[in-house]
């Protein structure tokens, strides 16, 4: 885990809808990574920002989820469940293991590589907040007041 008042990786990616995305110098972001667009425990935890997203809205803050699912996928799970997040699609999961949050981990007994469910919140280009191995019930507002506490 990238620990508080380490300087948050630079990234660019393309969102669900196959535009470049980078994070933003200056203000709050939420940076979250997940394993798998469309399954349980990722649409919970994308449907909790969803339903937040007007409290995120009106303090400023951006909010990007990071999977190495492709576009195309990431557009498909955007749509079905209305999604407002930038979900941006780090197929070679460079910018998730610059966010120490992508290699082996054990899934239904294999061994596999992927992306680890970690949260980072970014205050003008530095990390603030880091979260290893999110319940996913409940972050986004978790998130919320973590944030109001800074």
């Amino acid at each position: 885990m990238l620990e508080p008042g380490t300087e948050a990786p630079r990234f660019a990616l393309p969102n669900q809808d196959d535009e470049t995305v980078s994070l933003p110098e200056e203000g709050i972001a939420v940076v979250y990574f997940y394993p798998r667009a469309d399954t349980p425990g990722c649409t919970t935890e994308a449907c909790g920002f969803r339903d937040a997203w007007d409290e995120y809205e009106d303090r400023g803050v951006h909010v990007f989820g990071i999977s190495d699912d492709p576009v195309p996928a990431l557009r498909t799970f955007a749509d079905e469940y209305d999604l407002p997040v930038e979900l941006l699609s780090d197929t070679d999961g460079e910018v998730s293991r610059a966010y120490d949050s992508y290699g082996e981990k054990n899934v239904f007994g294999n061994t596999v590589e992927g992306v680890f469910r970690n949260t980072y919140v970014v205050r003008d280009g530095e990390v603030v907040l880091a979260y290893e191995g999110v319940d996913p019930e409940d972050h986004a507002e978790q998130l919320l007041a973590d944030i109001d506490a800074l």
